[in-house]
């Protein structure tokens, strides 16, 4: 029974894909502009089923997916919980979507210029900046601000 304040969190996947040149996927959003691509988890969605679904959906590649990297949660309404994985590009041609207005591939240099969103600049560049241990990191919104941030590794 729901008592009106329990909390409720939107469940999304993110990932960093790259190719066989180490470039990586950018798709661009209609209103956000340039980003990683990412995505809503679906009632009963497992995550990887989710993230494959949504760079298949924003990109029209397929991936595998690799370790995750950092888990965001974005306390400010409407709440959200992100898991960001590193990916591989296994086939497929890059192309926009519904969910997407272009879709390409990308030095890290170029990714970190044309992505500009404060939220979206900064998951690229701890997903860039990955060395083996995930991060967990908590922010708000209007402004942004990273409250906290701590490894989930060793």
């Amino acid at each position: 029974m729901s008592t009106g304040n329990d909390p409720r969190h939107t469940t999304v996947v993110g990932c960093l894909v790259r190719n066989d040149q180490d470039q990586v996927l950018l798709i661009k959003h209609y209103k956000r502009g340039w980003e990683i691509p990412q995505g809503r988890v679906e009632e009963g969605e497992n995550l990887l089923d989710a993230l494959r679904r949504e760079v298949r959906e924003e990109a029209g590649v397929e991936i595998e997916p690799g370790p995750l990297a950092a888990v965001w949660s974005m306390l400010s309404p409407p709440s959200a919980v992100i898991f960001t994985f590193l990916g591989r590009y296994q086939s497929g041609e890059v192309n926009c979507s519904d969910d997407s207005v272009d879709a390409c591939w990308f030095s890290e240099e170029q990714a970190l210029e044309l992505v500009t969103g404060s939220v979206m600049r900064d998951r690229l560049r701890v997903l860039l900046e990955y060395r083996d241990a995930p991060l967990y990191l908590a922010y708000t919104t209007r402004p942004y601000h990273v409250q906290m941030e701590a490894s989930l590794g060793r």
